[in-house]
């Protein structure tokens, strides 16, 4: 050790008050050296050796100062055996230490399973200490062994008294979970949140309930709460990818319109745009993305809402055309390249460039029926049934004839095929 740490650390303990009587044996320097070396496992963090020499320390001099440092040190080591005896042997010998020393034999038990052992040490604490921690302890050692009713009692007790949301959440799990309690649950998740808000730990145990209970409404009004209170960017972005997906399914246009009044993931709103077919909108954004970012890969969409919007195909093909081939130079798009060799091939303008595109879109996702169509469909164009036939098949097996545009495709190679 440096002796600028040994310094500090003396001066620690001076201000501590580990030192501040006069040891009770002769060799001062023995119980300085003591000290030192513990500190270098401390700071070492060889826990273990530094409990040991607390405790040598303890027996030297009957401080509960060393004690509670050797205790300190043990749970570091995560040594419950050793942990419980060094509590169990010193309760109700130190007042000042003497709480937190049966809190800590009680943890101690419950590690090592030893549950009445557990239940007695908080009957005990709780006897001298009649507080709301160690009520909420009683509660845990009877969750710990089963007595679920006894520890609602004093679930209850504590969180009428303290009104934490880690004791709520203790309180509404042995409800819903094992008591089958579910609406008393729900209601003191509710209660609280009308009081304090939407705290995290309680909102999102409140998600995880209506999403069970299926409660579309619930879960829409408290994904929206939290939404608005949440501060972790994280946590916030996760909260409105579900809400999302809950308003979708309930009713998309109410998704589009909470996306609209928030002003908020413009890819997502533009996915619902498309989704209602409504291209008008989805082109303006997504004209309004481009002029703000520059951003190339966005004229492939921009192309395909022109196209689809155009009464009159051929007055824009040229612009369409521009557009991808543009944006094609810089992104390797299967989306893109499907839609514009469909194009090419659909409306003969270059059938052999065409298919090559929707082939390179296949070859990166192999599974996609749509572009297995295209490329189908460009066989066909170029009079090759046989690999037309081959492709549109596995279309058939995969989906079915459904599909206006598939089942005419279908039709149509079957005959050339013959």
């Amino acid at each position: 050790m440096s002796s600028y740490s040994r310094i500090i650390f003396l001066i620690v303990f001076l201000f501590s008050g580990c030192v501040n009587a006069q040891p009770p044996y002769k060799d001062n320097s023995q119980h300085d050296t003591l000290i030192l070396v513990a500190l270098d496992y401390e700071l070492a963090k060889q826990y273990k050796h530094s409990a040991k020499i607390y405790i040598e320390l303890f027996q030297m001099t009957n401080s509960e100062e060393y004690l509670n440092k050797a205790i300190s040190q043990t749970i570091m080591t995560k040594d419950y055996k050793a942990l419980g005896e060094l509590c169990k042997n010193n309760l109700d010998k130190y007042p000042k230490f003497n709480e937190r020393f049966y809190r800590l034999a009680i943890m101690a038990s419950l590690q090592q399973v030893k549950l009445d052992e557990a239940l007695n040490f908080a009957k005990r604490l709780l006897k001298q200490y009649n507080n709301v921690t160690n009520y909420e302890i009683m509660g845990n050692v009877y969750y710990a062994k089963g007595k679920y009713k006894k520890a609602i009692k004093y679930f209850e007790s504590a969180y009428a008294t303290n009104k934490k949301p880690k004791t709520l959440i203790s309180l509404v799990d042995v409800l819903y979970i094992y008591l089958d309690e579910k609406q008393k649950a729900i209601s003191y998740l509710e209660t609280y949140l009308r009081l304090f808000g939407c705290q995290e730990l309680v909102c999102n145990k409140l998600i995880l309930f209506y999403r069970e209970e299926q409660n579309i409404d619930g879960l829409i009004s408290i994904l929206k709460k939290a939404f608005k209170e949440y501060k972790h960017s994280h946590t916030k972005n996760i909260v409105l990818a579900l809400l999302i997906d809950v308003l979708e399914k309930k009713d998309i246009k109410e998704a589009i319109k909470f996306l609209e009044d928030n002003k908020i993931d413009n890819t997502r709103l533009l996915v619902l745009y498309e989704r209602v077919k409504d291209y008008k909108k989805a082109l303006n954004l997504v004209r309004k993305l481009y002029r703000k970012t520059k951003n190339k890969e966005l004229l492939g969409q921009i192309a395909i809402l022109e196209f689809e919007m155009a009464d009159d195909k051929k007055t824009i093909m040229k612009h369409v055309i521009a557009n991808f081939e543009l944006v094609l130079k810089t992104s390797d798009n299967p989306n893109y390249k499907n839609y514009y060799g469909y194009l090419l091939i659909d409306y003969d303008i270059n059938i052999k460039k065409g298919l090559k595109l929707v082939k390179e879109a296949l070859k990166s996702t192999p599974n996609n029926w749509a572009y297995m169509d295209s490329v189908a469909w460009g066989y066909y164009k170029i009079n090759n049934c046989k690999e037309a036939f081959k492709y549109m098949k596995k279309i058939v097996d995969q989906i079915g004839l459904d599909n206006e545009e598939i089942k005419l495709h279908w039709e149509k190679i079957q005959e050339c095929n013959k």
